[in-house]
């Protein structure tokens, strides 16, 4: 059973001739424990695709089923619970709270479950450990690298165990180090179970994902599964376009030493490339 199912999913801001259709009828089918990457243009239906996903935002129109439950038109509260319990979050600008320690943001998610003060440090030590950072339990955000706050964002975000982690250009405000850093770090957390659907313009990240998504005008353009460790031919044109001024061997020169060590698996089926272009609903 899918993880996450839109059926024909618009979301539309304003009223009459101000109306702007952000989504315009999109489709998306996501299994467990794949590995989404999303791309396209600044404008594109990206963020309002992962807000709708999050359950930060509701569709105007369309069909959104979470294991196989209709969560589109929950209640406010409903749809507070199911975002705690299900899905985490990573930011492009980390979001960790300025006056608490690392220790403190990752364990906050657990205060809104009533879990005990001492059982939720402990736990979050647990993931700071995972993520390396078990000396810097007691360091503030301010005296955190961007890597290393990233990184306790990372935490927080498996803190409850959830099913989903959305990613929005969790390495947007980071140097290449600390990137692909990050992004070895989602790749443990994806080979360990977690269903990830991450937002990003860099094509060399795709490298990272089992699936590309690329969006256009608020609608999927494109849908291809493609093999850890490679990028998939669409993003590549965009890597090593006449005007790009480092050559493949450069970039393979700076590929992680994680996707290097990734193993070929006999069971993994690559399924043939899709194209999908939704439907434009003629507007009156």
């Amino acid at each position: 059973m899918a993880i996450i199912e839109l059926k024909d999913v618009s979301k539309l801001y304003g009223f009459g001739d101000a109306t702007t259709v952000a989504l315009d009828e999109v489709s998306l089918t996501v299994e467990p424990g794949e590995f989404v990457a999303v791309m396209g243009p600044s404008g594109s239906g990206k963020s309002t695709l992962m807000n709708l996903i999050g359950l930060l935002d509701r569709p105007t129109h369309g069909k959104y089923n979470l294991n196989g439950k209709a969560v589109g038109r929950l209640r406010t509260n409903q749809r507070s619970k199911v975002r705690r319990d299900k899905i985490g979050f990573i930011f492009q600008s980390f979001n960790l709270i300025p006056r608490l320690s690392a220790i403190e943001n990752v364990a906050l998610p657990l205060a809104y479950r009533g879990t005990s003060v001492s059982r939720r440090l402990k736990q979050a030590s647990v993931l700071l450990e995972r993520v390396g950072l078990q000396d810097r339990e007691y360091y503030q955000p301010h005296q955190l690298s961007g890597g290393q706050t990233q990184q306790v964002a990372i935490a927080r975000a498996l803190i409850a165990n959830p099913d989903i982690i959305i990613a929005d250009e969790p390495t947007g405000n980071l140097d290449s180090a600390a990137s692909r850093l990050v992004m070895e770090i989602l790749s443990e957390v994806h080979s360990s179970g977690h269903t990830i659907i991450m937002v990003t313009h860099n094509p060399e990240l795709t490298r990272y994902a089992n699936r590309v998504v690329y969006m256009q005008d608020g609608s999927i353009v494109y849908d291809e599964e493609t093999d850890v460790g490679k990028v998939p031919a669409r993003a590549r044109r965009l890597i090593y376009s006449p005007t790009a001024k480092k050559s493949e061997e450069d970039d393979l020169a700076g590929v992680s030493a994680l996707m290097s060590a990734v193993p070929n698996k006999e069971t993994t089926k690559k399924k043939p490339a899709k194209r999908k272009r939704a439907t434009k609903r003629k507007k009156s």
